[in-house]
């Protein structure tokens, strides 16, 4: 087995932050790779032949590369059954899991995450207030999270999925800038960042933050 995953050289992508999660909790050896993207460094030296996208995060396994978080992590799934599950193993709440990890890209959060930047997690914090297209965005957020978790704190299902871990990811853009979030989900966000696998990431020790 010959696992590299490449991702941001800050450690700041939500997509880079879910790959990493779920090749740590399918125990599964691997390398990491990290490109400098504010030197577009992900434009030179074939990487963008390489994955057909030139986008990060991307996994290499022998010699097929893949490009795009979501189908990094499904193909882990996939690739590599007699390992750990990230995704439910029944089929309703396996689509049920990909829906939600397909909203949490879409145009619903946009604004969220265009005000509430990942830098803002593992850097400097922001204190401007949200736009309203922004507030639009976190009310759609705690609604959905308020039909799917009610007053859960553990997880979306039974047990452990991916879904958890991108769900927290998202919220905690809300909570590391001192945005008001339901207590409720607070603990949800609180449970999930002691996760072994997501302190690994979360405490990585970061370079400089330049913007790109």
């Amino acid at each position: 087995m010959n696992l590299t995953l490449t991702g941001d050289v800050f450690y700041i992508s939500p997509y880079f932050f879910s790959c990493f999660v779920a090749l740590r909790e399918k125990e599964l050896p691997f390398e990491v790779k990290t490109l400098a993207l504010h030197t577009r460094e992900q434009d030179k030296d074939g990487y963008p032949i390489r994955t057909l996208t030139g986008r990060i995060p991307s996994l290499t396994h022998d010699d097929i590369v893949i490009a795009e978080s979501s189908a990094i992590v499904e193909y882990l799934e996939e690739a590599f059954p007699k390992t750990k599950h990230i995704f439910p193993t029944v089929a309703t709440e396996r689509a049920r899991a990909r829906q939600i990890m397909s909203w949490l890209r879409s145009d619903d959060t946009l604004a969220l995450r265009d005000e509430r930047s990942t830098h803002t997690i593992f850097y400097a914090h922001t204190n401007k207030p949200l736009s309203d297209a922004a507030k639009r965005s976190v009310e759609k957020l705690f609604a959905m999270c308020d039909r799917l978790l009610g007053e859960r704190t553990d997880g979306v299902f039974d047990t452990w999925t991916l879904v958890d871990a991108e769900l927290a990811f998202m919220l905690q853009r809300l909570i590391a800038n001192g945005d008001p979030v339901p207590a409720n989900l607070k603990a949800f966000v609180d449970g999930q960042w002691k996760r072994k696998s997501i302190q690994e990431f979360v405490d990585r020790k970061r370079p400089e933050y330049v913007a790109y």
